[in-house]
């Protein structure tokens, strides 16, 4: 998708909560309430954040898998039982060999090291659990190559804290549907998602709108036609002006998830 010609802060008005709550309303009707309950494996939740930039999931579990098979160790000692300790002091090559099939794994493998090194011995990320949102981001923030989207991620799925992943997909879900200021930055994103969003709803609503992303709203060719969003869509309405909404076919809603 084109970069969006950005709105200025003051010509942009929020969306009302009204509105947000008819969004997530219809959006779980077509894909479902996702639950996912927190893992608390907060260290692999990064390194599969890691992994899964530039690739699809397969790949990235592929890659993970890979890993352990590598660099394997007790489950006691990990919930995913990789040696994060081995992994820091091995070779970058044998990392990278490990990871290759996830894509640009010279990037990730050198990557991956230089997080693990910033971490305590032996590599944990288990006592952010006990710290408030913000401080626990700030923390993850400041670990190499790691930003607001990884950071919530890891704080969302492991600990279930109250924080919005906002990738390309719900970036551009968001901004058709209104959710988002046009040609606002990930940072003032992220902020007005985490506003946005019905308090215990995060992971809901971010797992439908990245849904939406990849099943309809494409970044080149979205299929409006057959959006169960259409009609509360300003860019799917702007697409298609001039021709009459009710003319196209809406997909049925049960039995998709």
């Amino acid at each position: 998708m084109a970069r969006v010609p950005p709105v200025p802060r003051r010509d942009w008005t929020p969306p009302s909560r009204r509105r947000v709550l008819a969004l997530r309303d219809r959006l779980r009707l077509v894909y479902g309430r996702p639950c996912a309950p927190p893992h608390r494996r907060p260290l692999d939740e990064l390194i599969l954040t890691v992994l899964s930039q530039s690739t699809s999931d397969r790949n990235r579990d592929v890659a993970f898998l890979r890993l352990r098979a590598r660099f394997g160790a007790p489950a006691p000692r990990s919930g995913s039982g990789i040696d994060w300790t081995a992994v820091r002091e091995a070779p970058v090559e044998e990392v990278e060999a490990a990871i290759r099939p996830g894509g640009i794994s010279k990037v990730k493998s050198e990557r991956i090291q230089a997080i693990l090194r910033a971490l305590d011995e032996p590599p944990s990320l288990d006592h952010l659990e006990r710290m408030d949102v913000t401080a626990a981001r700030r923390e993850l923030c400041g670990l190499p190559g790691v930003g607001r989207k990884t950071a919530a991620c890891v704080l969302l799925f492991s600990f279930g804290m109250r924080d919005v992943p906002v990738d390309t997909h719900v970036s551009r879900v968001g901004t058709r549907l209104g959710l988002f200021r046009p040609g606002a930055p990930f940072e003032e994103l992220h902020d007005d998602m985490l506003a946005l969003t019905p308090r215990g709803q995060e992971l809901e609503l971010h797992v439908n709108l990245l849904r939406h992303g990849r099943r309809t709203c494409h970044a080149q060719r979205p299929a409006c036609e057959d959006c169960s969003l259409l009609r509360m869509c300003p860019y799917g309405r702007s697409l298609l002006r001039g021709r009459t909404l009710s003319s196209f076919r809406l997909p049925p809603t049960s039995g998709l998830r």
